[in-house]
């Protein structure tokens, strides 16, 4: 009686014991910085014509005016990051012009689907995605309209979710999109040459810095 007393203990000691454990921690978010060491070197022109130069210079992307499109390209998007539930974040700044300066390309659940977030458009007010059952970001829901001064950094976000698509500039909801069951495409014109991921001008000389990416939860 006294032996089983001794191990009944033993058990009750050994299960409190592991009831003080602590809970496994959750690991990090993947987060990838794209003008950073090896990354920054995978920026490249994108290809349109007449397009102005683009260059990486102290962690800063550098667009030049095009006649009338620039665009920049980064080739590091493999299967490695997120096509779905995932976060954009940058800064953009026009330097020189009145339309579009931070235009971003992105995809949206697959490499065969993408969008773009438009800064500054139709005359340098204009945000929104292009686009949604076809149609741009001056034609459908997510349009939206603010001042850009020239020379002033804006922070922008770009959420994307299987179901939907946000976006924020300087912590400002500009657009809240419903994309289940609609049409992902891209505008037409050049905007294809960005892909898989990169940013675009039109007419516009223009920076863009801190561009980082994150796996959401």
């Amino acid at each position: 009686m006294r032996r089983l007393s001794g191990l009944l203990g033993l058990v009750l000691l050994l299960l409190a014991s592991c009831g003080r454990h602590p809970p496994p921690v959750a690991p990090p978010p993947q987060v990838w910085h794209l003008l950073e060491g090896t990354a920054a070197a995978q920026w490249q022109q994108a290809g349109i014509p007449d397009e102005g130069t683009i260059e990486v210079k102290n962690g800063e992307l550098h667009l030049s005016a095009g006649l009338p499109m620039t665009g920049a390209k980064w080739l590091g998007w493999d299967d490695h990051l997120p096509q779905t539930n995932y976060a954009i974040e940058y800064e953009a700044q026009r330097v020189e012009g009145e339309d579009i300066f931070g235009m971003v390309t992105f995809p949206v659940g697959s490499h065969a689907a993408y969008a773009t977030f438009v800064l500054g458009g139709w005359g340098g007010t204009v945000t929104g995605i292009s686009s949604i059952n076809f149609k741009d970001a001056n034609e459908n829901q997510t349009r939206g309209e603010q001042r850009f001064e020239n020379g002033r950094w804006y922070r922008v976000r770009v959420e994307v979710r299987p179901e939907d698509l946000r976006a924020w500039v300087e912590d400002r909801i500009v657009v809240n999109a419903t994309i289940k069951g609609k049409n992902i495409t891209l505008r037409p014109g050049f905007i294809d040459q960005c892909l898989p991921f990169g940013f675009a001008t039109w007419g516009t000389t223009a920076k863009v810095r801190n561009v980082v990416v994150e796996r959401l939860r």
